[in-house]
């Protein structure tokens, strides 16, 4: 017998490519990614494969609510990669990220991707503001190791550490928020310099900022604080000292738990700690400050006191004072 022929199978019908999407976010800094009300991000998609005539519906939402839709068209960059770009503006705080959906066609399938969150801050705020852009902002002051509260409140904790960062990032000394500190902060400004890494776990005063950092060994910074040093008439000495004498408590002067480091010059809380050097040698810090400052310096701490403009004083004073 013959064997009966086996019909040919028809060839197989190709669907439509798998492809497959990207979202980036550009013009945007900060980990988490930060940004002010009322500033553009940008997002780039990167599409693979490329087909001609392709487009992408992108979906902006804010706070899980969609606040706009847009749709790119997908130009061609090579390798068989696709990309777009659509601009953003929130006008409002919160937290903004964006979707890009490729709809089925003859050629592709359907695919999608979702941006990396941006989160939109207020610029202004000042003590009693309250939410998440003030939680945002301790945040980020917390990560560069100023003393900062983090309850999400624009406390006078937050002010201080607002008046600090703002001394060493060469802003305005005032006790607020703007666009200008937001920039800085996504730049990665404000971030004190150890200049004594070697002298181990140490204090260092900078006149220069008005700034007093505790300093663990191998020059991590631990905190930064605000402070006060001796006014041009009465000026703090200058050098490398060690702590010889700590005294608890509110004294006669109105000194509150200081640290002496060479006479009468101390580190000491005070009622008085304006933006500039007001003092008669010593170096104020707040008085909610004072206390964990005195339980974190010890007899035979070093302290480094030093002006880079060369202000200060090479010369003890005998009657050096708060």
């Amino acid at each position: 017998m013959i064997a009966a022929a086996h019909p040919t199978p028809p060839p197989p019908t190709r669907g439509p490519l798998a492809g497959h999407l990207r979202m980036v976010v550009q013009h945007v800094h900060g980990s988490p990614r930060f940004a002010v009300a009322g500033e553009g991000m940008r997002v780039r998609g990167i599409v693979l494969p490329y087909v001609p005539g392709q487009t992408v519906r992108v979906r902006f939402y804010r706070d899980g609510r969609r606040v706009q839709t847009r749709t790119a068209r997908v130009a061609p960059v090579g390798n068989g990669a696709g990309e777009f770009h659509v601009d953003y503006t929130s006008p409002s705080p919160g937290v903004v990220w964006a979707r890009g959906e490729h709809a089925r066609s003859t050629h592709e399938g359907a695919f999608s991707a979702k941006s990396a969150e941006v989160r939109y801050v207020s610029a202004r705020m000042s003590i009693g503001a309250s939410g998440p852009s003030v939680g945002l902002l301790q945040s980020e002051l917390a990560g560069l190791h100023y003393v900062v509260p983090r309850g999400g409140v624009f406390d006078e904790g937050t002010a201080r550490a607002v008046i600090a960062y703002r001394k060493v990032a060469g802003l305005a000394r005032v006790p607020e928020t703007d666009a200008g500190l937001f920039r800085a902060l996504q730049r990665g400004s404000g971030a004190f310099h150890v200049r004594y890494a070697r002298d181990g776990r140490h204090v260092e005063a900078d006149l220069t900022r008005q700034v007093l950092a505790e300093v663990e060994p191998h020059g991590r910074v631990r905190a930064i604080y605000t402070m006060s040093s001796g006014k041009p008439s009465t000026p703090t000495v200058t050098g490398s000292f060690t702590v010889y004498e700590k005294t608890p408590g509110v004294n006669q002067k109105g000194m509150v738990d200081s640290n002496y480091f060479i006479r009468g010059y101390a580190i000491h809380g005070y009622a008085e700690v304006p933006t500039y050097a007001a003092s008669h040698g010593c170096l104020r810090v707040p008085i909610p400050d004072a206390p964990a400052i005195f339980s974190w310096v010890g007899i035979g701490t070093r302290v480094d006191v030093y002006d880079e403009g060369g202000g200060g004083s090479h010369n003890v004073s005998g009657n050096a004072g708060p």
